[in-house]
């Protein structure tokens, strides 16, 4: 299997393999699967999803740096601007004008920062959430095929033990 293939990629490669296997004689729901094969694929499904929520990691991650950054910025651009006000202390109006250009740029960024920090905090809302999801998906897969491999199990032993009762 490639490294480059998705999780999903093998879910559906799964789901198929369950799909398109032999029906057993009488059992509805039930059917014959490679066991060898589903348990590779499930294993490797195991395997990659550490990759999927050491990426979602990195994201968080990332985000947290990416607001660190923002209010360092924020912080910068407030000391430049109460340091150019105290420049320009040598005129009442110089310093009036100073003081409501500071006031901006420290609310210009504040406001940059706030909608910084909430585009990246719906970023990783939403890669989580598609992380989330996928390893829900897989899970609810592997259940289901862990079932289906049971109950295929349980029929096989039941089927000799009521012919040889007859």
């Amino acid at each position: 299997m490639n490294e480059n293939d998705g999780i999903l990629e093998l879910i559906d490669m799964l789901y198929t393999m369950i799909n398109d296997a032999w029906g057993v004689p009488l059992g509805q729901d039930k059917c014959l699967v490679d066991r060898e094969k589903a348990l590779d694929l499930i294993e490797e499904i195991k395997a990659q999803l550490p990759a999927e929520m050491a990426e979602a990691k990195r994201l968080v991650s990332a985000r947290d740096e990416f607001i660190r950054n923002a209010k360092k910025e924020a912080e910068s651009v407030r000391k430049v601007a109460e340091e150019r006000a105290r420049k320009l202390v040598d005129d009442q109006e110089v310093v009036r004008a100073a003081k409501a250009r500071a006031e901006e740029l420290i609310a210009t960024a504040e406001n940059k920062s706030r909608e910084l920090r909430r585009t990246a905090n719906e970023y990783v809302a939403e890669s989580l959430q598609n992380a989330e999801e996928a390893v829900n998906q897989a899970l609810g897969m592997i259940r289901q095929t862990r079932s289906r491999v049971r109950s295929a199990g349980a029929a096989s032993t039941r089927a000799p033990r009521e012919q040889r009762e007859q």
